[in-house]
């Protein structure tokens, strides 16, 4: 952090911070709330930081308030801002209070370096609202990470406090976010500013499968590769408001925060906004947002940093409740044949749990099921060379269970509520009921070896405030500190609980109930924005998917899935001899190829074809590469379009070969003269696979096509 020298001007301090190629400046105009005046390419250390927020301020139109100010990190109507506020308070006695805070004090944090602190107390009553704004600029991503705390008297309320309100660069009028549903998450929608609020929330008491807490602002030309584009998300795992707005006078912000219908008293905290500015496309930004993650992924967690990420069988579409033995032993030996190296044991085996009608909050081991516990099965796995994976779901209850009737008060909300799926939700803002989650989860996994918890939370919510996703984030962490060696997976009927706040303690997220591979590609490709592809847990399904019912073919199923942290979630015994080879062979190329997928830069693909969805990883040197085009369904055109490639050296050649040539349909390419298509290889330049792109066999609908590259030498050349 630098600070430069204070003008003549009401500019009266400017701070910058930099770092993963990026600058941050901000300024305090007449003392007040500072603003963020630039964020973005680097600028340089001889810019006069005072005359750039000067630069920031239009000259003032009639019937505007003068002077016309920048957007600050908390807009208040004192200042003139005639938007959303950034906080809003209430005196005892209710009535609606104008803070007008001033600049206390700025202090350097982490190191003076990449942080800095503004303390902020109410000019007109030093006793009343303290905001104290955080900001941090990532020295590797150069993500900018945005907080606030607010302290107001104890008869005071708060009925909003955003994390810091960001501003919209002028040329940005495209808003992109996701919307979707269970079983079809993360789908893409995008509208464009105009005067007045485009607003989106969660009521769910979780992030919820129609509200992932982002959105990405660009330029009418931004694209994957090129362009500029600013993204932000919200590090929260309850429910929560995102509005993006634009005045009359031009101006624009983005604000997001907890959203909370109740009144907010003593010391306030906003969640964690985190802000990426990208000039290379969306997939600079992704490329940041995946950075991110992996520097904070589940940092108690001693296994993961040391071991590769396993793949996963999940029992759960074998045999549901239905919980035998002999019957499971059976599965488990046929899914480590397939290349599994987890076995992870879904609903149906703790007390009484035969049908989601009951047993919920019961956590004790089904002993009509289990006569000597789990530990004969964890052996068998064991035995099988896989690790061992648990099921809870401990956030509820149902009526019908021995926690129900010892303790009603337990449940969240009034008696008459509406269930859904047959349970209600426990009160995770109650220590006690935390208390009791936690012993019986702790039991369980201190008695056995088990290395990995499926956390689900199957319904929304009919009340409950931010209080409550505290308590479950709080639950979390005590487990995840005194199990460090578990890995904890973020489930929530699939995709309602994937957010930057629950996986700072959960190491990966199901992203859907769906296991139908057309789905799938889909959602995965467009959740790659945010979300790294290892963190995306990805199962082969059945042959007949039992979401959607479409029959799908074993290639198809196994590469979508090999996208990702690949898993099966399928009764082996219904596989054929040739689904079982199929199986195999791309599991093991798996094994072999995720550290590469899991550590290159993935970048999505403009492939200028609405049923194709492809991407690519590259490593860092551009020495070799992984490209994925999956066709979802017919095309318009009959030859598939060149598709372009990204992140390679122009002057660098690279000899391309297909990983799948068997799957290439000889239907859609009766008379082949493609070598790629034939099992062969091409050289082609880095220049030509960007600009021109490589022309792929043809594909039939619900197929995939997997090509690797790898650059060649000089010496190999000649």
């Amino acid at each position: 952090m630098t600070r430069a020298a204070t003008p003549d001007f009401a500019v009266n301090d400017v701070v910058r911070l930099d770092g993963g190629g990026r600058t941050a400046a901000f300024a305090s105009f007449n003392s007040g709330v500072p603003c963020l005046v630039h964020f973005g390419q680097p600028l340089p250390q001889s810019e006069d930081l005072a005359a750039l927020a000067i630069a920031t301020i239009p000259n003032v139109g009639a019937g505007q308030i003068d002077p016309f100010l920048p957007l600050t990190l908390c807009p208040l109507a004192i200042t003139g801002w005639q938007g959303h506020p950034g906080m809003i308070l209430q005196t005892a006695d209710g009535r609606d209070y104008l803070a007008n805070p001033k600049l206390e004090r700025i202090e350097a944090e982490n190191g003076g370096i990449s942080g800095v602190r503004f303390t902020l107390l109410d000019r007109g009553n030093p006793d009343g609202a303290r905001l104290v704004i955080s900001a941090r600029l990532d020295p590797r991503t150069g993500i900018l990470q945005l907080s606030q705390t607010l302290t107001i008297p104890e008869d005071w309320s708060c009925s909003w406090l955003a994390a810091p309100a960001v501003p919209v660069p002028a040329e940005m009028n495209r808003i992109i976010d996701h919307s979707g549903r269970w079983c079809g998450e993360f789908r893409r929608q995008e509208t464009q500013f105009q005067t007045g609020t485009y607003g989106r929330e969660s009521r769910e008491g979780r992030t919820g499968h129609a509200h992932f807490p982002g959105v990405t602002l660009a330029t009418p030309a931004t694209g994957e590769r090129t362009g500029a584009c600013l993204a932000a998300t919200l590090a929260w795992s309850g429910g929560h408001r995102m509005l993006a707005e634009e005045l009359p006078d031009g101006r624009r912000q983005v604000q997001m925060s907890v959203l909370d219908d109740g009144l907010a008293r003593g010391e306030i905290t906003s969640p964690t906004l985190l802000l990426c500015w990208s000039d290379q496309g969306f997939n600079g930004a992704s490329h940041a947002f995946h950075d991110h993650l992996r520097t904070i992924q589940a940092p108690a967690n001693a296994r993961r940093r040391r071991e590769a990420h396993p793949v996963h069988y999940n029992c759960w579409e074998a045999v549901y409740f239905r919980h035998d033995l002999e019957e499971l032993k059976t599965i488990a030996s046929l899914a480590a044949g397939l290349g599994a190296e987890r076995f992870v044991l879904d609903d149906g085996w703790f007390r009484g749990r035969n049908d989601d009608t009951s047993s919920l909050g019961d956590w004790e081991i089904d002993h009509a099921k289990f006569p000597d516990g789990l530990k004969p099965l964890i052996d068998h796995v064991h035995t099988e060379g896989m690790r061992f994976g648990l099921w809870f779901e401990p956030e509820m209850v149902n009526r019908d269970s021995d926690l129900f009737r010892a303790n009603p008060e337990y449940m969240l909300g009034p008696e008459d509520q509406p269930s859904g799926r047959n349970q209600h939700v426990l009160d995770m803002a109650n220590e006690k009921v935390r208390a009791h989650l936690f012993n019986q989860i702790d039991a369980i996994l201190s008695a056995h070896d088990i290395d990995y918890v499926k956390w689900d939370h199957n319904r929304p919510l009919t009340g409950g405030g931010p209080d409550q996703a505290r308590g479950f984030m709080t639950l979390l962490a005590d487990l995840v500190a005194a199990h460090p060696d578990v890995d904890f997976e973020s489930c929530s009927s699939g995709g309602g609980r994937i957010d930057f706040g629950v996986l700072e303690l959960a190491s990966r997220v199901w992203l859907s109930d769906s296991n139908d591979a057309l789905e799938r590609l889909r959602m995965q490709h467009e959740a790659s924005r945010w979300i790294a592809p290892e963190v995306q847990g990805s199962h082969v399904g059945p042959r007949h998917c039992h979401t959607s019912g479409r029959v799908l073919s074993m290639p198809f199923r196994a590469w979508v899935a090999a996208q990702r942290h690949m898993g099966f979630e399928m009764d082996p015994r219904e596989l054929t001899a040739e689904e079982t080879d199929t199986l195999r062979r791309v599991t093991t190329w798996w094994k072999q190829n995720r550290d590469f997928l899991f550590s290159g830069a993935l970048h999505r693909l403009e492939s200028e074809d609405a049923e194709m969805f492809a991407e690519m990883t590259v490593d860092a040197a551009a020495n070799r590469f992984i490209l994925f085009a999956g066709q979802a369904g017919a095309s318009a055109q009959i030859y598939r379009r060149p598709l372009r490639a990204a992140g390679l050296d122009p002057d660098a050649i690279y000899q391309l070969r297909l990983i799948n040539p068997e799957d290439v349909s000889h239907l859609a390419n009766r008379r082949i003269v493609n070598a790629l298509a034939e099992g062969g290889t091409m050289k082609l330049s880095g220049a030509f696979l960007m600009n021109h792109g490589i022309r792929l066999p043809n594909a039939v609908p619900a197929s995939m096509t997997v090509l690797e590259g790898h650059r060649i030498t000089a010496e190999s050349q000649s």
